[in-house]
């Protein structure tokens, strides 16, 4: 690996660290998070516009409702519909019960047994992923989480993926995005990482902007990551 010129500050250090999204890359929540979304069109009595779901992918809710919705423009309204929407989906998910999509768990203890430290980067506010991560059991496998709630700006802005990297130490060139929207392809590479990309919302021939695409976590190894790096 050819080490970046710039001297690490803040505690960073060139070793690689994974940043991982939370929706389509650790759980598929994507039935969860689309049947929230109609629970609160009934209950306001509004109607969602065709494609809606697709449009938001990897969007926080302040840009889902004013700009896709177009339900509100008043902040305040804003997030009080978020808020609904996301203790509706909290609600579906205690009542359905959720799982890891398949080769997370494989994957995910690969990189802990090697020492390579896994935060959350995810739009998702906390209280989402506090909640799934307690049903699904791996909560020690990250060091931390950078949600929703600690951003200003949503992907495809990096800002998600920069806090993760200085929470685990590392550079944000040393460091690789699990990914499954395109917004957070681009996320990722404006923050100077790389991209996996997972095929869980988008087929492998539409992930081409990633720097490598596989199916499932589980097809991956340390030496394929690794090589990512080769030319850094």
């Amino acid at each position: 690996m050819t080490l970046s010129p710039r001297t690490p500050v803040h505690g960073e250090t060139f070793g690689w660290g994974a940043i991982f999204d939370w929706d389509g890359v650790v759980i598929d929540s994507s039935a969860a998070h689309e049947e929230s979304w109609e629970r609160l069109a009934r209950e306001l009595g509004q109607a969602l516009p065709e494609g809606h779901f697709k449009k938001g992918f990897g969007r926080k809710n302040q840009y889902i409702i004013p700009e896709i919705l177009a339900w509100s423009k008043d902040a305040g309204e804003i997030n009080r519909l978020s808020l609904r929407k996301e203790t509706l989906y909290r609600e579906i998910v205690k009542e359905r019960g959720i799982r890891p999509l398949p080769g997370v768990k494989t994957w995910l203890q690969k990189l802990n047994e090697a020492g390579i430290p896994c935060v959350i980067g995810s739009s998702t506010i906390r209280m989402n992923i506090d909640t799934v991560l307690e049903i699904i059991g791996l909560s020690a496998c990250f060091a931390d989480i950078v949600s929703g709630d600690d951003v200003v700006h949503g992907k495809p802005d990096p800002e998600v993926f920069l806090i993760g990297a200085r929470r685990i130490g590392r550079l944000p060139e040393f460091c690789v995005v699990f990914e499954d929207a395109h917004v957070g392809i681009e996320a990722a590479h404006r923050a100077g990482m790389k991209a996996v990309a997972v095929a869980t919302t988008h087929p492998l021939e539409e992930l081409g902007k990633a720097d490598l695409a596989v199916k499932r976590l589980d097809e991956l190894d340390l030496s394929r990551i690794q090589a990512l790096f080769s030319h850094a």
